[in-house]
């Protein structure tokens, strides 16, 4: 499983306007929700892709309790084991929308991706952590010290924060850049002294004798959101199935809180690991209900607006280099399908 990037491989491709061409072939990632090659969709399927974070497992119980089915919507779910692959196909048109970061869908629009932001599905609020060996008991300690993370990703971004709050620089730390479970397992192997990580890759780095956590995306809000993207093309022809899929959403959390053990286990066995596990994942992600997505969505002075982040992390891709010039953000989100649900749940 690779990291939630916030400029992975893919969006430098994009960068460069080979928007066909990843850094592998999308193609080769694409699996059923339960790990087998997929075929072509049948007509009238909405294809969803979906990668390793607790915010976008629940679609995964979508699909296994019956949600889909209920509302009778054809999905084509489809897990990547690569997040910025993911990505890649959404750009490319061989999925109709995605599970990705507010900084990815921002970094992809620069590329000329035209996709759109129609759910808030969760915001990071201790799942992406700073883990430290011991000894290490500040930010301020991390100066000089070895520091590995997935080079672009939120939890580089979530370092940079970190270290920024603090008054140090990133010419103050020796970065080490790695994929994300290659950057756990060097930190557990005693090759750096501190890993920038996101669940479930933070339960393998806790496992070094004396790690502790140092800060996490708590001490942020909203700087990490994860969302629902759809390709611009699919909404335009699409709106009622775009809705169906939003309204299947909070229906999905619905069956989650009304049959929770079997939900866990759908979840964990996603991820990979024991339903205790999964658990303890539960506080570190803040999954939204509908009235957090109506207030997203508007304008505000804070991370906590979408609107707002969108701009402020256009700023923190240009000062670290990643992109030129900050990407338009006025056409990247639509809440009509969010506010249209909000109306018939009211009505309910």
């Amino acid at each position: 499983m690779k990291a939630r990037s916030l400029l992975g491989c893919s969006l430098i491709f994009l960068l460069t306007s080979t928007l066909a061409v990843s850094c592998s072939n999308p193609a080769s990632n694409l699996k059923t929700s339960t790990g087998d090659s997929t075929a072509s969709p049948a007509a009238g399927q909405v294809r969803l892709g979906f990668s390793a974070w607790p915010g976008w497992f629940p679609w995964q119980v979508a699909q296994e309790g019956g949600v889909f089915q209920k509302a009778n919507l054809p999905v084509d779910l489809k897990w990547f084991d690569g997040y910025t692959e993911s990505i890649s196909a959404l750009t490319s048109g061989q999925i109709d929308a995605n599970s990705q970061t507010l900084g990815d869908t921002l970094s992809s629009a620069t590329g000329g991706a035209d996709a759109v932001i129609v759910l808030v599905n969760d915001n990071s609020t201790g799942n992406d952590k700073v883990i430290v060996r011991e000894g290490i008991n500040s930010i301020a300690d991390l100066k000089g010290k070895k520091v590995a993370a997935e080079e672009g990703t939120v939890d580089h971004f979530l370092l940079l924060q970190g270290l920024k709050k603090a008054g140090l620089s990133p010419k103050d730390i020796k970065f080490v850049p790695l994929e994300t479970g290659k950057a756990a397992t060097a930190f557990v192997g005693g090759q750096v002294d501190a890993v920038a990580v996101f669940a479930p890759f933070t339960t393998q780095a806790l496992k070094l004798k004396g790690s502790k956590e140092l800060f996490s995306s708590k001490a942020f809000p909203g700087s990490i959101s994860d969302h629902l993207v759809f390709n611009r093309k699919f909404v335009d022809a699409n709106p009622e199935k775009v809705q169906a899929m939003v309204d299947s959403w909070f229906a999905t959390l619905d069956y989650i809180k009304a049959n929770p053990d079997k939900a866990n286990e759908i979840m964990a066995k996603r991820a990979g690991v024991s339903v205790e596990e999964y658990k303890q994942y539960a506080d570190g992600t803040k999954i939204f209900t509908v009235n957090e997505n109506l207030k997203a969505f508007q304008p505000g002075n804070n991370m906590t607006s979408l609107p707002f982040a969108a701009k402020e992390m256009g700023k923190f891709l240009v000062e670290a280099g990643l992109t030129k010039t900050a990407p338009d953000a006025s056409k990247l989100f639509d809440d009509r399908f969010v506010k249209a649900y909000a109306q018939k749940a009211k009505k309910s």
